[in-house]
């Protein structure tokens, strides 16, 4: 069973968008996820645009992937560099710790996905 960052089983992050590297609802990951989509957040308008404007537009749909795009409020398992890069601009989206696989732990730190966490 994969693990948390708290070190408890991994919970699912959102199954409606269904989300995750393996669209299993869970931000597991493995050897072929190279943007290691791990840590689960709840998307913001602002974390949306920085993301937009970074390259990587989540809010547009892409039938093609079966993709309706993501909207404020979805929970969604992002890159943990995406979400360490919206940290440091200030638009880090928040948290759900018990959601985002201990893998996040080697590119962000426990502290700061704490400071952040959904409450």
């Amino acid at each position: 069973m994969a693990r948390n960052v708290l070190g408890t089983n991994l919970q699912v992050c959102g199954l409606s968008p269904l989300t995750g590297f393996t669209r299993n609802g869970c931000c597991d990951t493995g050897p072929e996820d190279l943007g290691s989509h791990t840590v689960c957040v709840q998307v913001t308008d602002e974390f949306l645009a920085f993301s937009k404007s970074q390259g990587n537009d989540l809010s547009t749909p892409r039938p093609e992937y079966a993709f309706d795009g993501l909207q404020a409020g979805d929970r969604w398992c992002v890159c943990a560099t995406r979400w360490l890069e919206a940290s440091e601009a200030g638009f880090a989206p928040p948290v759900i710790l018990e959601a985002s696989h201990e893998k996040c732990l080697a590119l962000v730190s426990l502290a700061d996905l704490k400071y952040h966490e959904l409450r």
